[in-house]
């Protein structure tokens, strides 16, 4: 069993039990289920904001402790004051050390937050609304085309939007009408191995009218600009920022650097 199989098996039994101790009508209840959903496409967009989707990760399985001695709070707002286009913050607690208290104290900020876990259920999609996400990510590696669907269109429902992740061309079939932001994560999910030119390379075959984010590896501005050059419009980046002491101050020289063009 790989660490991505590993992962999934584990969801599928924590979704089991959250169910059980948190009903669906008590989700609807909390403060953030009705609040106005921020659009990702629209900060995508947006030429005062770089792009960037910055992420809040503590640890993960390849690379152990990242950094678990920062705010969530302060990292994130710096995020947002140098420029962020969305934020990304890991709530998956086994494996990433994340939790949903981490997207609702995020929360402060006026920008759109993408809830990165592992989502395989209409029920995360639902805890995603009352924790305060406006994005939900959906790995086309742990879901079959038509889950992919069928779970979109329930985000959309919902006034969510949806980030599609993919690896290969082999996965192209889980794209759909339901996935208007389209991913692809240059680490393989199952060996977790980074190769930067996945995206440049998958970039050709992706559909013309879906906005194109490219996902993990990235630590340099030379290929951030040679990725927009390509045809992408967003960027997720999280080690990069996170392993630094002061993540905040990290990402305001990265995007100084970035404007520099």
């Amino acid at each position: 069993m790989n660490i991505l199989e590993k992962i999934v098996s584990h969801k599928r039994t924590e979704v089991a039990e959250a169910r059980k101790v948190t009903p669906v009508a008590e989700l609807e209840k909390r403060p953030f289920f009705g609040r106005q959903v921020l659009s990702l496409r629209a900060s995508l967009r947006d030429p005062d904001k770089t792009g960037i989707i910055a992420e809040f990760k503590r640890r993960s399985p390849s690379k152990g402790v990242i950094n678990d001695r920062v705010s969530v709070v302060e990292v994130t707002k710096g995020y947002t004051e140098a420029g962020a286009a969305c934020l990304s913050v890991l709530t998956d607690r086994d494996f990433f050390g994340g939790s949903p208290a981490d997207l609702e104290a995020a929360r402060v900020n006026a920008i759109p937050i993408l809830r990165k876990d592992f989502i395989i259920d209409e029920y995360q999609i639902l805890e995603a609304r009352a924790m305060g996400a406006d994005v939900i990510l959906l790995i086309a590696a742990c879901l079959k085309p038509k889950e992919v669907e069928r779970l979109a269109e329930f985000a959309a429902s919902l006034g969510l939007e949806v980030l599609l992740e993919i690896h290969g061309d082999d996965e192209l079939d889980h794209i759909c009408d339901a996935t208007p932001i389209v991913g692809v994560n240059n680490r393989d999910l199952k060996t977790f191995t980074v190769d930067i030119e996945r995206s440049i390379r998958l970039s050709q075959q992706l559909p013309v009218d879906k906005l194109l984010i490219a996902e993990s590896g990235i630590n340099r501005v030379e290929t951030m600009w040679h990725m927009r050059d390509s045809g992408f419009h967003g960027f997720l980046v999280g080690e990069h920022f996170m392993k630094e002491q002061d993540p905040a101050i990290a990402f305001a020289s990265f995007v100084q650097q970035l404007k520099s063009r």
